[in-house]
């Protein structure tokens, strides 16, 4: 296996959204799969490892975001014998997308299909839904599945011993580059701080060697990664509670979150690479995300 992602190059940025290959004796996996808008980047990544998506036999979402899984219902048209792996809450929606579709176009609006293309059902019977707890036999490679809730309640992550690669969706963060920030990715609807702390620790019990981030690429050291993510959870969440206590509206405690965020990242990296951060996780988002889990525990 190669620890390099295929970069899906959305919107024509590098770093934003990575997907990964796993070889098994039974034929390739496919850790994620991006939306529609860049399956032709996909495909151009595959062809540079002498694979094609029809040689891929399983795809394995962590979770149903447009980001992660929005290409997974033009794929499956496309390789009617691709499997695709998704846990028990998310498996509905992929196999009907119309709500999922409305939730996302009330945050996305009119970028919706520049963003993230055609979204197209997935056939159940292509689905294999997943609880946490089991254990997938891939041609040989035997991934340990989690249920990894927090960042969305469907989401789950799955761990290669064999390699010692954990591939963790959005359970670990976004990080762009080896010393780059580990920023929480928190938008709406179901953000959970308690249930995201508990998946951490699931997966540090796994002691991965590294992490696979969709937004983007392989960490190593497993462990000071997720200390780093823990650390900065509790900071992002810090932030938007103290700002639902500032006077005015809601746009202007969430510019002051995203001031807040921005000058942490300049701190610590250019300013291209700190404005990239905002494609791959946007902190207006991330605010609304926060701000709807402190207002239903009766904060603000």
């Amino acid at each position: 296996m190669t620890l390099a992602p295929i970069d899906l190059l959305h919107m024509g940025m590098e770093r934003i959204i990575g997907v990964y290959v796993l070889e098994t004796d039974d034929g390739p996996a496919l850790f994620d799969c991006g939306p529609s808008s860049t399956i032709a980047a996909l495909e151009a990544g595959l062809a540079e490892r002498d694979l094609s998506l029809q040689d891929m036999r399983h795809l394995l979402l962590s979770h149903i975001h447009f980001d992660h899984a929005g290409a997974a219902g033009s794929l499956v048209r496309e390789h009617p014998g691709l499997q695709v792996h998704v846990s028990e809450i998310g498996a509905p929606h992929l196999v009907d997308p119309e709500k999922l579709v409305a939730s996302a176009t009330r945050l996305w609006g009119a970028d919706m299909d520049r963003l993230w293309g055609e979204v197209r059902r997935v056939p159940r019977e292509a689905l294999v839904v997943l609880n946490g707890g089991e254990t997938i036999d891939a041609g040989g490679r035997r991934l340990a599945v989690a249920y990894t809730p927090g960042h969305a309640s469907h989401h789950v992550s799955y761990f290669d011993a064999e390699s010692g690669v954990a591939f963790v969706g959005d359970t670990a963060g976004i990080r762009r580059g080896r010393d780059g920030f580990v920023l929480p990715p928190t938008p709406p609807p179901d953000i959970d701080l308690e249930a995201w702390r508990t998946s951490l620790q699931t997966i540090a019990g796994w002691r991965a060697e590294t992490l696979f981030v969709t937004h983007f690429g392989p960490h190593a050291p497993a462990g000071a990664h997720l200390t780093e993510m823990a650390d900065h959870l509790d900071l992002v969440a810090g932030l938007v509670r103290t700002s639902l206590g500032h006077d005015g509206d809601d746009a202007s405690r969430e510019a002051w979150y995203a001031d807040q965020i921005r000058r942490e990242l300049r701190r610590r990296m250019p300013e291209a690479a700190a404005q990239a951060y905002e494609v791959a996780g946007r902190f207006d988002l991330n605010w609304k995300g926060l701000a709807r889990y402190w207002r239903k525990r009766g904060v603000g």
